[in-house]
């Protein structure tokens, strides 16, 4: 981690200084630079849902062989209030995975008005529909690993969860 520290700042500093000199860098490179943090977040998002299984399947697997030994319940504990929060970071990811999109989709609208007036316009929608349907794929995956926490957490935090979950697929749909 600290090698990729540092690499990252030597990276930032090159960027810094490029930009200084070209004030300005070439749109594939911001184009590019927005897929690479897209794929980051969305990466960040499978992680998180991963966590969620394995956080949910860990102590319910462990529980059976240790049934005479009161320890695993015990450290069963934490795991149960830490998938709450865990769950709440993915819904945060999810959402600015969302952010993402909808700008892109904002840009691509943008870029159709102008091409009305002459403007260079790439008509491909292939990268955005991509975007659209991995992110529409991990949303479902997360809303799966919720539903079957449900009882989980609480009765206070589901229908918080559901109204999120109903406004990004909402949003995404209707934009």
């Amino acid at each position: 981690l600290r090698l990729v520290a540092i690499l990252k700042a030597i990276l930032e500093g090159e960027k810094a200084a490029v930009l200084k000199r070209d004030r300005h860098l070439p749109l594939s490179f911001h184009r590019r630079q927005e897929e690479l943090k897209f794929s980051l977040g969305l990466q960040r998002l499978q992680h998180h849902v991963r966590q969620i299984q394995a956080l949910r399947d860990g102590p319910a697997a462990s529980l059976p062989l240790n049934v005479r030994d009161p320890q695993p319940k015990t450290e069963a504990k934490p795991p149960e209030s830490e998938l709450p929060t865990l769950i709440l970071e993915a819904m945060k990811e999810l959402e600015a995975a969302k952010q993402q999109v909808l700008k892109r989709i904002q840009i691509w609208k943008r870029q159709q008005q102008l091409a009305g007036n002459g403007a260079l316009f790439e008509e491909n929608l292939a990268p955005l529909q991509k975007r659209c349907e991995s992110l529409v794929e991990v949303y479902f995956q997360l809303h799966q690993q919720v539903m079957a926490a449900s009882t989980e957490l609480g009765a206070e935090l589901l229908p918080r969860l559901q109204e999120r979950f109903n406004e990004v697929l909402s949003s995404l749909v209707k934009r």
